[in-house]
Formats: C-alpha cells, sequence, structure tokens
C-alpha cells in the first residue's frame, strides 16, 4: 500500500480525506483503514477542524468497498487470517458514528460494501446524479456489513430489507428518496460545497423527500417474518417487478441470505455498538464458510457469475444452519471504545 492510497489536508476549518485509489474504484485497504482511525482521533481532538468530509478521488467512485481478493486470497489459505481487518474496520465505523464534530460524506459515484461504511454514519450524506449505493454482499456469501445491522432497519418502511436481500442499487435522487442520502448536489458542485464546508457552514437537508419508485410494493411486500413469506409474498404479487425481485433473491447465497434477513430484522432493536458486535460474530462465521470464497471466485476472480452455494437451496439453509453464526463470542467479541 502507498501512503498516497489515503490523502488527508486541513482546508480552513475542514478536515478533508480522499480515498485516492480512483483506478481501483477507492477499494479500502486494511493500512487506509488504520491511517483513517488515526486521523480521525488526531482531528477529533484538534479546535482548529470543526468538521470532516470524506470523498473519493476521480469521477467513477466515491469507494466501491474493501480490497475482496485480499480477502479472499487470505482466507484461501485461513478464514481466521481475516478476523482482525473486520474488527479494525468495525470499530472505525463505531468512531465515524460517534464523532463528536459533523462529518460528511461526498458520496459522488460507486458507493458500496466499506465505501458504505466510511459515509452513511455520518452527520450529513451527499449524493450527486453519479451516486450508484448498493448492498450487494449477499451475493458473494457475506450480509450487508460496515453498520447495514443498525441504518438498514432504520430506512423508511422496508427499503432496508429490499437492499439487504436484493442487492439493488439506489441511483442519484432515489439515494435521498430511500433515506440513504439527506441531499443531492450536482457533482460539479462539490468543490463548491467543500469550499463552505472549509468555511464552517454545513448545508441542510432536503426538506422534501422525492417519493421512491415502488415504495408501497416494498413496503408491503417485504414484511413478512421469514425469507419464504418475503419469497412467497413476491411470487403472489403477481408483477414483473415482483417476480424481477424474487429472482435476484434467489440468485444470491441461500446462507448469507437467512443471515441477512434475521441480522436486519434483530438490528431493529439493537443499538450501534450491538449491531457491531453481531456483525463481528457473523464475519467470523463467513470467513470459515466455503460461499463467501465460492462468491468471490464467481463474481470477481472467473467471472462466470455460476457459484454452486453450499448449502444450495434455502430449505437446507435453515435457521438450524445459521444460529451458530449469531452465537456470542465471550472473550472474542469485537472490543469497542
Amino acid at each position: 500500500m502507498s501512503d498516497n492510497d489515503i490523502l488527508f489536508e486541513r482546508r480552513g476549518k475542514l478536515g478533508l480525506i480522499t480515498l485516492n485509489r480512483p483506478t481501483r474504484l477507492s477499494a479500502l485497504t486494511h493500512g487506509m483503514l488504520l491511517r483513517l482511525e488515526r486521523q480521525l482521533v488526531l482531528w477529533r481532538d484538534d479546535d482548529a477542524v470543526e468538521v470532516v468530509a470524506i470523498q473519493g478521488a476521480g469521477e467513477r467512485a466515491f469507494c466501491a468497498g474493501g480490497d475482496i481478493r485480499v480477502l479472499y486470497e487470505q482466507g484461501l489459505v485461513d478464514g481466521r487470517r481475516n478476523f482482525k481487518l473486520y474488527a479494525d474496520e468495525y470499530r472505525l465505523n463505531t468512531k465515524i458514528k460517534r464523532f463528536p464534530k459533523p462529518y460528511v460524506g461526498l458520496m459522488d459515484g460507486v458507493v458500496m460494501g466499506g465505501g458504505v461504511g466510511l459515509s452513511v454514519h455520518g452527520a450529513l450524506r451527499v449524493a450527486t446524479e453519479r451516486t450508484v449505493f448498493a448492498m450487494p454482499e449477499t451475493g458473494i456469501g457475506l450480509f450487508p456489513d460496515v453498520g447495514g445491522t443498525y441504518f438498514l432497519p432504520r430506512l423508511p418502511g422496508q427499503v432496508g430489507m429490499w437492499l439487504g436481500l436484493t442487492g439493488n442499487r439506489l441511483r442519484g435522487a432515489d439515494a435521498v428518496a430511500g433515506g440513504v442520502c439527506d441531499l443531492m448536489v450536482e457533482s460539479g458542485e462539490l468543490p463548491h460545497l467543500i469550499e463552505a464546508l472549509a468555511e464552517g457552514e454545513l448545508p441542510a437537508p432536503a426538506a422534501d423527500r422525492p417519493a421512491l419508485a415502488h415504495f408501497y410494493d416494498i413496503d408491503t411486500l417485504f414484511q413478512g417474518d421469514s425469507v419464504e413469506a418475503i419469497l412467497a409474498a413476491l411470487a403472489e404479487a403477481g408483477t414483473e417487478w415482483a417476480a424481477r425481485e424474487r429472482e435476484m433473491i434467489l440468485t444470491k447465497s441461500p446462507m448469507a441470505t437467512r443471515i441477512a434477513f434475521r441480522q436486519l430484522r434483530e438490528g431493529a432493536g439493537l443499538e450501534f455498538e450491538d449491531c457491531m458486535r453481531l456483525e463481528y460474530r457473523l464475519a467470523r462465521f463467513c470467513m470459515t464458510q466455503p460461499d463467501f470464497y465460492e462468491g468471490v471466485r464467481a463474481v470477481i476472480i472467473d467471472k462466470d457469475h455460476r457459484p454452486n452455494w453450499s448449502p444450495a437451496t434455502l430449505e437446507e439453509a435453515d435457521d438450524a444452519c445459521v444460529a451458530p453464526a449469531f452465537e456470542p463470542l465471550g472473550e472474542d467479541e469485537l472490543p469497542l471504545p
């Protein structure tokens, strides 16, 4: 990792973070996470810094997530080698959520995976016409993490469950309509917004949110008390949209889908720190299961998009199958400040 992969600068009252790997869609490395955590501690204690903002370099992405290839390669040797990265990442997500000064996510371009955890927990989330937000983790044998346990259930209606199970993408204004972002500006206006932040001026969230397409369908069809109930509701709806959403869920890892459903239902009643502790349990479990490595192989390595999931069906990946993922870790629980 180069020290230039993540940049920090002071502009007036603003501490500005730039994720600087544009050719890799600013994918996060372990080193970048650690450097960002150290810098936040410095700015937290610096009275001259009144606001912090984070952006991605280039025009394509804010941050497309973690460097999945590294996790894949390390985990093939021993999945436990990835435990520390998740612990460090979730600790950073918690510090962002609890940061005592305004923290602004400039979510211009692709925002997925680890990039979500660096942006959505801030005081202000800014979308542009180039924003593409998604949490597609169940498609690679994972679950919507980096705080998804907390923020997804708190989106309007059942939008969070819909996003978590299908991996659907929200673009631009839809990210505001779905409650993921607070306001939208044109990407060309971001330099002016950064100048305003440097003066200590924080823009207000949008007064009125536009309506999210299919919101009624999402809220109605994704409120079931099990994955099977949601799939049945989608089948019974008899619409092209519902059929497409149902088929999308069925392409994902059955085990990850089962985990995500329980995770999001439980997360609705948990405080943020408890959500992160739960995610750490789930991450440790997934790193020692075959679906993550098979999902990454199919989507990123070989790109054949034909994963052989294990278990292969939701019937096999039942509640008893995923129950160990939720078990407390005792002395190995995620330590948080």
